[in-house]
């Protein structure tokens, strides 16, 4: 893990501005910088409706166009508040069709103090291309980001866009098309996608999800469902189950008594039967392997643009987790010490551990240690909140627990430290989430961590010379003298509950 081996102190990072025109919504997200992770600092939006009438009177609804500019207006004020120098704009479908769209830029940039750029259909589909490189690691299929005015549609795989075309198919456009009739949104829904040939090429393979209508359906399928995680990005579910959802949403005689429609807003729902129609349509049509919900759009997508190629090829994932190190542990260096150390517990003749696990136990060994701060009693519970409802990337939702659970373990008790406690309701239910490969290993990693603190008290320099090795059916902790005065009971009881998990005699040894 070179990019981690030398963590030095953490960059200065200068805010960036990025403010999304949709024909839907006006958006502002302020991240905290311009890096592989990005972690947003401010982030609002007012849903404006600027492309409700589109279709049918070809101009931006001018109620909406006032909205807009009041929104706009303020974004401005909040960027220079919180010290952004630049702030990037774009415009999509509503403002490039509709014939006063020109003249709504014109006054946007008045009240924004910048350029707005009116993005083509094929820019579109390439920023929502490059977002879904910023959050997910060598993303295999087809991303669908649906707004008010348009569909776009991308193949991507690895670290390139393959093929990508924009549909006249936005809620917004489709309802104001088919006068609100969604059986008529059927049919056109249909006649666009079937126009598609490379669509075929999304059978069997992922296909993310993307845009605030979608989110919502995802986040009502949450609350439906029970489902333990409420974090949106990288929510995955069989496709059956979606396309069953979706067909409940469009089919419900009174959406207000759908089970968590209280959450969504009231424009939004407006828009939700058209959106749930587009994507049970698309999922037929694709017959992909899964679907996976994601946060990351066009506005990452632009922010993607913007990093150099040697922050692009970084991990985002083992780049949140250094920089979240760097900002709350006791050291971060200790942190990447960790990961080299607990390296021998998966060398034969130790657990075989695939490339994606040993990404896995990197970055738990990044975070193990970031609620040091916690009242002791709480650091456990605490430590798997933070980690599970954390604004991490590339890493689905099994992964996103099994870091939560592997510093929960790293937290407990030596009398609780086999399971969940029977009154850590959150912990029990975020369980069902958790393979149970990566529930032993959590508790290893766990385990492993807690006996590395015996030794180093937190601090760098030392578990690199107190490697972990085995011998036939044992485990050895090697000791050197320097560091003889270290060994108690407690150290050999954490080292022998290592030993347990992994089924072997645990013993120190002094060099």
């Amino acid at each position: 893990m070179p990019e981690l081996v030398a963590l030095g102190a953490r960059r200065h990072l200068e805010p960036v501005g990025v403010v999304d025109i949709g024909s839907n919504s006006v958006r502002l997200v302020v991240y905290e910088g311009a890096v592989r992770s990005p972690t947003p600092i401010f982030n609002e939006k007012v849903l404006c409706g600027l492309g409700r009438e589109i279709a049918s009177t070809g101009r931006l609804d001018e109620a909406s166009v006032r909205r807009a500019l009041d929104a706009l207006r303020r974004f401005r004020a909040i960027a220079q508040t919180l010290g952004v120098r630049r702030i990037h704009a774009i415009a999509t479908a509503a403002c490039r069709d509709a014939r006063n769209g020109p003249a709504f830029i014109v006054r946007g940039e008045e009240m924004l103090g910048t350029r707005i750029q009116v993005t083509t259909g094929a820019q579109e589909a390439e920023l929502a291309a490059k977002g879904i490189l910023m959050g997910f690691r060598a993303p295999d299929g087809l991303a669908g980001d649906l707004g008010g005015g348009s569909l776009e549609l991308v193949d991507v795989a690895g670290d390139a866009m393959r093929e990508a075309t924009t549909l006249p198919l936005g809620g917004l456009r489709l309802l104001d098309v088919s006068g609100g009739r969604l059986d008529k949104a059927a049919d056109i829904a249909d006649a666009a996608i079937t126009r598609v040939p490379w669509l075929a090429k999304g059978r069997g393979r992922h296909f993310y999800a993307v845009g605030g209508t979608w989110r919502a359906i995802a986040r009502l399928h949450m609350e439906a469902t029970d489902y333990p995680l409420h974090v949106m990005h990288a929510y995955a579910r069989p496709v059956k189950e979606i396309i069953a959802f979706c067909d409940s949403i469009r089919r419900a005689r009174k959406l207000s008594s759908m089970k968590g429609m209280a959450k969504i807003s009231k424009p939004r729902r407006e828009v939700l039967p058209a959106g749930a129609l587009v994507l049970e349509r698309l999922l037929k049509h694709l017959q992909p392997r899964e679907v996976i919900f994601s946060v990351f759009g066009i506005r990452e997508g632009l922010l993607y643009g913007q990093l150099s190629e040697a922050e692009r090829q970084k991990d985002p994932l083992l780049s949140f987790c250094a920089d979240y190190a760097r900002l709350r542990s006791r050291s971060a260096e200790h942190a990447v010490e960790l990961c080299r150390w607990t390296d021998a517990l998966f060398q034969p003749p130790g657990l075989a551990e695939t490339d994606d696990e040993r990404r896995l136990r990197w970055a738990a060994c990044l975070l193990s240690d970031i609620s040091w701060r916690a009242h002791p009693d709480y650091r456990a519970e605490q430590s798997l909140i933070l980690i599970a409802q954390s604004a991490l990337a590339a890493i689905d939702h099994p992964g996103r627990v099994f870091l939560a659970f592997a510093s929960y373990f790293r937290h407990l008790g030596a009398a609780r430290d086999d399971d969940p406690d029977a009154s850590d309701r959150l912990a029990q239910r975020l369980k069902a989430i958790l393979p149970k490969r990566l529930h032993r290993r959590a508790r290893i990693i766990g385990a492993a961590v807690r006996v590395a603190h015996m030794i180093s008290i937190g601090r760098p320099g030392i578990i690199d010379k107190t490697p972990l090795t085995y011998e036939r059916d044992r485990l050895v902790l090697h000791l050197p003298k320097a560091q003889a005065v270290l060994d108690g009971e407690r150290l050999r009881r954490r080292l022998t509950a290592l030993g347990d998990l992994l089924e072997r005699d645990a013993v120190v040894r002094i060099a």
